[in-house]
């Protein structure tokens, strides 16, 4: 994991001043790093019963895919507002730097499909809480949140009780 942590860039300032952006476009630009993301979480989620994996616009897509394509679970996109087609459902959150509305079709999720959340960051875990609740009201059982890198200083996990938690790399 030090190589995939070694490779995440801080660009300070973005998207506003005062916000340290941990950027993971250096992972993906390298196969052999992407690869072994997409590897550690093959290994952690096979066998786990995994239906379907409900991934954040929009760097999750990126992992959720590959993922999902290995494990044989359906992909579901959690979308900002008004990006999906058909009839959804939304929640409403607090971002670090605002807030935002994440959308779902409402018939992305039957229930008691098991779902894993995924995302690239974990930071005030606004996103992530947003998104288990949009799982729930769907009827999935969340399975866990995991994300590439949890921000740990920010403390994101509070915002998930009850959801076990997954993350590759912690930045304390």
């Amino acid at each position: 994991m030090d190589s995939i942590r070694n490779a995440i860039r801080d660009v300070p300032d973005f998207p506003k001043a005062g916000v340290m952006f941990k950027d993971i476009t250096p992972i993906l630009q390298d196969p052999a790093l992407f690869g072994s993301v997409i590897d550690a979480l093959t290994e952690r989620y096979a066998g786990r019963g995994v239906d379907k994996i409900a991934a954040m616009e929009s760097r999750g897509f990126i992992f959720a895919a590959p993922l999902a394509t290995r494990l044989g679970a359906g992909f579901i996109p959690l979308r900002k507002l008004g990006k999906l087609p058909y009839k959804t459902i939304s929640a409403t959150f607090e971002l670090e730097y605002g807030t935002e509305t994440l959308e779902v079709h409402e018939d992305a999720i039957s229930t008691g499909d098991r779902v894993l959340i995924l995302d690239d960051v974990l930071a005030t875990g606004g996103t992530a809480a947003a998104s288990v609740d949009l799982v729930r009201r769907c009827g999935g059982e969340v399975v866990e949140s995991a994300f590439v890198i949890e921000l740990g200083f920010l403390n994101g996990r509070s915002k998930l009780d009850g959801v076990d938690v997954f993350t590759l790399i912690t930045f304390d």
